[in-house]
């Protein structure tokens, strides 16, 4: 819903009280253009045809298949890769836009979305720090997104022309601005918090672990609002494409062989670790339970303690990285949420300790970790102890993650929301 707001105050001359302000944006932008540029030139006009947005093609065909009245769930993308559609039908017809775009064109057109929303992202999760930069907040906020773009992440998610941006920001959108709404010009976007979530989950299920943190936390509205959001898309989808939906929820869904080699170096999930320890099945399956439930305590416990002390910021990135950890397959570009982690860490950049964290968060994750330690395993130039826990670097990563957060935003921060008795919520 849109409403109308009152425009800021102009100063003596005409120009706005953050006089300057739009250029100072420009020139962000500009440096944001400038660093991606080696990345989309890379994967966009250099790379193999063969291995180009090959997610996107997923998702494009898909839209197609919804078109062409094919099934949605059987269809494969062409060799080499051979890919199915593994995502909720919902998806699917998300993805009909794309379906009508030429090929080449859809690559690029998702590729600056996908851009967009990273700048949506940095400008939620680092907003205490680029308030500080006063006029200068745009040129700061291009500094962040330039610096984030080179994270392994935000590469392997252009480079597989991948959904993760779209979850990332309707979560934070959703948490961040849900009580607020989103100010766009002269006007105010608002909708029911939690919505956004629901929607989420409707796309891809990972997000569903808010809906958990929603019911520990006693945010009944906010489950109430996402539920119905994604069950609504969700019964809008069958009346749309039935047998699709029937076959995602009855089948597609329960087949994880669907994802790819679970246990390959690019699942960076703790039932990815285990899989690559090699026991059996049922010690596969034991170690995995007893890990996962140990990252959702530990994880959800952290994101109760933010949300008790209105850190929304760090309750989203606290929440993204119980799906990192508990999910049975978190693919590299699944930790975009770390841009998030990395925005909760830094805070207004006061406390000193806190820059030290983020910074070294993000240099760790401009490494391909995965990658490197598959090399060095194919070399066998190190033991392959070393080359195994290089290899599992990203899940390492937010292992230390939910830590560090702990230590730096919650044990000596004293929790700030109350109930309606005065009683700690």
């Amino acid at each position: 819903m849109l409403t109308q707001g009152t425009a800021e105050p102009a100063g003596p001359t005409g120009v706005r009280s953050r006089g300057g302000a739009g250029l100072w944006r420009a020139l962000g932008v500009l440096v944001v253009l400038a660093a991606v540029a080696p990345i989309v030139h890379r994967y966009l006009v250099a790379y193999p045809d063969d291995q180009w947005q090959v997610d996107l093609e997923v998702y494009r065909e898909a839209g197609r298949s919804l078109l062409l009245g094919r099934p949605v769930y059987l269809f494969e993308t062409e060799v080499p890769q051979l890919l199915p559609f593994t995502y909720p039908t919902f998806s699917a017809v998300l993805s009909i836009p794309l379906a009508l775009m030429p090929w080449t064109v859809a690559g690029w057109v998702w590729t600056g979305f996908q851009l967009l929303l990273l700048y949506v992202v940095v400008g939620l999760a680092f907003r205490p720090l680029l308030d500080r930069a006063g006029r200068w907040t745009g040129l700061a906020h291009g500094l962040v997104v330039a610096a984030c773009v080179w994270i392994s992440p935000v590469g392997e998610n252009i480079r597989f022309g991948q959904v993760n941006a779209v979850l990332v920001t309707l979560c934070l959108l959703d948490l961040v601005k849900g009580s607020d709404g989103l100010r766009i010009g002269r006007f105010t976007l608002r909708w029911p918090r939690g919505a956004l979530v629901g929607i989420a989950v409707a796309i891809k299920l990972t997000p569903g672990v808010f809906l958990v943190h929603f019911a520990i936390t006693k945010q009944w509205r906010e489950l109430r609002n996402a539920v119905l959001a994604a069950v609504g898309v969700t019964v809008a989808t069958f009346a749309i494409a039935p047998e699709g939906s029937l076959e995602f929820w009855t089948s597609a869904l329960l087949n994880s062989d669907r994802l790819g080699p679970n246990a390959g170096s690019s699942n960076q999930s703790l039932r990815g670790f285990v899989l690559r320890l090699y026991l059996s099945d049922g010690a596969t399956t034991a170690l995995w339970g007893v890990l996962a439930l140990a990252a959702a305590v530990a994880g959800f416990a952290l994101a109760r303690a933010l949300f008790r002390r209105g850190n929304l910021v760090g309750e989203v990135a606290a929440c993204g990285l119980v799906a990192l950890l508990v999910s049975p397959v978190s693919w590299l570009h699944h930790y975009l949420w770390g841009v998030v982690v990395l925005g909760a860490l830094v805070g207004d950049a006061r406390v000193r300790a806190r820059v030290v964290a983020a910074v070294a968060g993000l240099l760790l994750l401009w490494i391909a970790w995965p990658w490197w330690g598959a090399n060095l395993l194919a070399e066998r130039s190190v033991p392959t102890a070393v080359a195994r826990f290089v290899q599992n670097g990203d899940l390492w990563w937010a292992c230390a993650a939910v830590v560090v957060l702990w230590r730096l935003l919650v044990r000596h921060t004293p929790p700030s929301i109350t109930g309606s008795d005065g009683s700690v919520a």
